[in-house]
């Protein structure tokens, strides 16, 4: 007998949120299952009702859900919340529509910061490449105003205290520059709370710029503008599942693995 699968992994599939999103809104109450409020671990089956904060959602089959991938390129002054307080421009504005689920924003980028932002239908795997136990790459290329000695580069790599625990790059490399300016390309395993920024700080470094240009196997694709999307298909996003550990059929997820090092893939632009 069919037991179906939990509520938070159905409603992630189907683009509604992120497992953890979904986890939240069922401890909060905002998740119902017919007349009674879900629980973490209950489960459903394809044609069970689902209500989120009012919205009815009907549970569809894995194989009537396709998986979309994107990657967009935000330029500085936009925020990755889809509505924003103070009215700053938000990235969902740019994305194309889709005729039923949503974007999934894989992790954030902080207003200030420009770059790589992969966006997803499918939460579950949001999730897996958010994970910390799958520890996957983010590179960014940084601009600091002013020498930073040796000494302290070394301590970026050795390990710093920051008010949320310790944390390094696992690798960084001098990128040219002009003027006072130097650029450096530097590897995390992390998304912290500009995680990247504060790191220079910690060393008394001040940074006047930052991209993202690569998040797992998948690259910012040269040419493509800011406020651009391409989508990922193909080999590109058979690595990208890859790197998150899915079975790339039915939308599941395995239990985390070792990490595993993988090669920057291309992607196909369309936007």
């Amino acid at each position: 007998m069919d037991e179906g699968e939990r509520v938070q992994k159905a409603l992630a599939r189907q683009g509604v949120g992120s497992r953890r999103e979904i986890e939240r809104w069922i401890e909060a109450g905002r998740v119902w299952i017919g007349r009674r409020r879900a629980r973490l671990g209950d489960r459903v089956r394809p044609g069970d009702v689902v209500r989120v904060g009012g919205r009815r959602i009907r549970i569809r089959p894995p194989e009537a859900l396709p998986r979309r991938v994107i990657a967009y390129h935000k330029p500085e002054g936009e925020v990755t919340t889809r509505r924003d307080p103070e009215g700053r421009p938000t990235v969902f504005r740019r994305l194309p529509r889709l005729a039923r689920g949503r974007w999934i924003a894989v992790g954030r980028l902080d207003v200030n910061t420009s770059g790589l932002l992969l966006l997803t239908t499918d939460g579950e795997l949001a999730n897996a490449l958010m994970h910390p136990a799958r520890g996957l790459e983010r590179e960014y290329a940084v601009r600091v105003y002013g020498r930073v000695p040796e000494a302290k580069l070394a301590r970026l790599l050795e390990g710093v205290e920051l008010d949320d625990g310790p944390a390094r790059f696992e690798s960084l490399e001098p990128a040219g520059g002009e003027g006072a300016n130097r650029w450096y390309h530097v590897v995390l395993r992390e998304g912290r709370n500009r995680e990247v920024r504060r790191l220079w700080e910690a060393v008394g470094a001040r940074v006047s710029r930052l991209i993202r240009i690569r998040y797992g196997p998948v690259r910012l694709p040269p040419g493509l503008g800011a406020g651009r999307w391409a989508e990922v298909t193909g080999p590109e996003l058979e690595a990208l599942l890859a790197a998150a550990g899915m079975d790339g059929e039915d939308g599941g997820a395995s239990k985390p693995k070792k990490r595993r090092s993988t090669q920057p893939a291309r992607i196909r632009r369309r936007g």
